[in-house]
């Protein structure tokens, strides 16, 4: 007998339904399967068949054969034995032939009939919710996952018989149905006020995070570089509803989601080892997975000792900085990963960190420049703010110094500007103002002619290039968002012109 039950394939982050037929005769036994299955698939004929031994529903010897249409998408992992195994069983009649209409199943045997948790439920039960499936059918530890997308009837079992008692007689398993938990919250310790002085450098933050532009921080080792990047996340304002949907579905196809909070409820900050593969930073894989960059979508990827990560590796981020997405090829197909993240990055200015300091640097100017080319200009020009973070002095270190504003100030000031950003891109898929398209600049950032004046000068005197100069134009319309202006003034365009200059100053030597 011929039986069918719909499960769903994940290539990059695309959810594909996949139509598993299972048919079940007299003859020569065998179990064969087909479909494009990675050698992870087809070992789930020896657990399915074990498992049902172990549950006693060990079946006569027939021939068994399963495949998983469509038969050109490449399927992977284990998330197919629960259908398989349904459909052998509804194929061979133990269990009612209409019992498996308008359902979708995903989840792991194990080889005495328990259920294991898999990837990607998220945006398994997302794309169930939009075929208007009656029910999807996971392991007891993926409920609270796939209840997270919310008016889809999603079940959590713990082993197959209970699965069974549920399709033959419509009884839900009494561990069902718990109450979700609320989204996990960080909780911050670290407070941008914790940190004495480099007052610009705190700006820049500000600025960068208000309108999610690249930030460059240059400095001796010693000078906060790294201490304030960890502080950066505390001035993110919260995620949207549609945001933490979305970073949560990359997350959960990439495995790092807790069964006990399943939506994110933070803004990502992912900061790798520079001793990270080109592999682990775009995504790789036969299948490819989301890396570093995509798990740090709507985000932060902090970079330090950004000279020190292989020059491929760096290479990598020009094109998803400057699209917002990253297109991964292999022979099966592309895959296309969301990239839309803040590049955060750190930086000594020589080797030995001191340099322009003469009486602690030592470094010969070949030594300098050697160390300094290793971030090339293409992937600096995509950088919005570059700023340099001297020696903290002796007074800002006291007890008597200044503190400057707190995370919750500079978060609520962010926050206002993010606003002025979602009312103004209203009807658009621009988000932020970084985001803004060259053939839209003229709409969105109105420049009184003070401004225009003292960036055509600066064009001319700093040689900028075309890409650099839409990046200060839109670094300038944030500073005059977080300055309450609807027009870019001049104040603002200098201020914009300054975080370009530091980077002249070092990649000149």
């Amino acid at each position: 007998m011929f039986k069918t039950i719909l499960s769903a394939a994940i290539a990059g982050i695309e959810v594909i339904p996949v139509h598993v037929e299972a048919d079940v005769s007299d003859g020569l036994p065998q179990f064969s399967m087909v479909g494009c299955l990675t050698h992870e698939v087809k070992e789930a004929q020896d657990r399915v068949l074990t498992s049902l031994r172990n549950i006693g529903l060990a079946m006569m010897p027939k021939h068994i054969t399963i495949n998983m249409s469509p038969a050109d998408v490449p399927k992977s992992g284990s998330r197919f034995d629960l259908p398989i195994i349904l459909g052998i069983l509804a194929a061979d009649g133990a269990i009612p032939a209409d019992s498996l209409e308008g359902v979708m199943a995903v989840g792991e045997l194990s080889l005495n009939g328990d259920l294991n948790p898999v990837t990607g439920i998220l945006p398994v039960a997302i794309k169930a919710k939009e075929m208007k499936i009656r029910c999807l059918l996971v392991p007891r530890l993926n409920e609270w996952e796939g209840r997270a997308v919310g008016d889809l009837k999603v079940i959590g079992f713990s082993n197959i018989p209970e699965v069974l008692d549920f399709l033959r007689r419509g009884t839900i398993p009494l561990h069902s149905g718990r109450e979700m938990p609320s989204p996990l919250l960080n909780r911050y310790e670290e407070d941008m006020s914790d940190i004495h002085g480099q007052e610009s450098v705190k700006r820049a933050a500000e600025v960068a995070v208000a309108g999610f532009h690249n930030l460059l921080m240059v400095g001796p080792p010693g000078s906060g570089k790294t201490m304030l990047a960890r502080r950066v996340p505390t001035i993110l304002p919260p995620l949207t509803l549609e945001e933490s949907l979305e970073i949560s579905q990359i997350y959960s196809i990439a495995g790092l989601l807790s069964p006990e909070h399943p939506v994110m409820g933070t803004r990502p900050f992912r900061s790798p080892h520079h001793t990270l593969t080109p592999q682990a930073l775009s995504g790789g894989g036969r299948i490819p997975s989301p890396g570093e960059i995509t798990l740090s979508h709507r985000g932060i990827l902090f970079l330090d000792e950004m000279p020190e990560f292989a020059r491929r590796s760096l290479e990598i981020l020009r094109q998803p900085l400057e699209d917002r997405e990253i297109v991964i090829a292999r022979a099966s197909g592309s895959f296309r990963f969301p990239a839309n993240f803040l590049l955060l990055a750190a930086m000594n200015p020589c080797p030995c960190g001191y340099y322009p300091d003469a009486n602690q640097c030592h470094c010969t100017p070949r030594e300098i420049s050697n160390y300094m080319n290793r971030i090339s200009q293409p992937l600096l020009d995509r950088i919005d703010l570059c700023v340099e973070c001297p020696p903290v002095p002796y007074d800002d270190l006291t007890g008597n110094a200044r503190k400057g504003s707190t995370s919750q100030e500079i978060r609520s000031r962010v926050a206002a500007v993010h606003e002025i950003q979602r009312k103004r891109f209203a009807g658009t898929k621009i988000h932020f103002n970084s985001e803004i398209p060259a053939g839209r600049m003229e709409e969105f950032c109105v420049m009184d002619p003070g401004a225009g004046k003292l960036l055509k000068n600066a064009f001319s005197k700093m040689r900028l290039s075309a890409r650099a100069y839409h990046r200060v134009v839109k670094v300038a319309r944030t500073i005059a968002d977080l300055d309450g202006s609807p027009d870019i003034r001049g104040k603002h365009i200098s201020e914009a012109i300054c975080y370009r200059s530091i980077d002249k100053k070092y990649w000149r030597i």
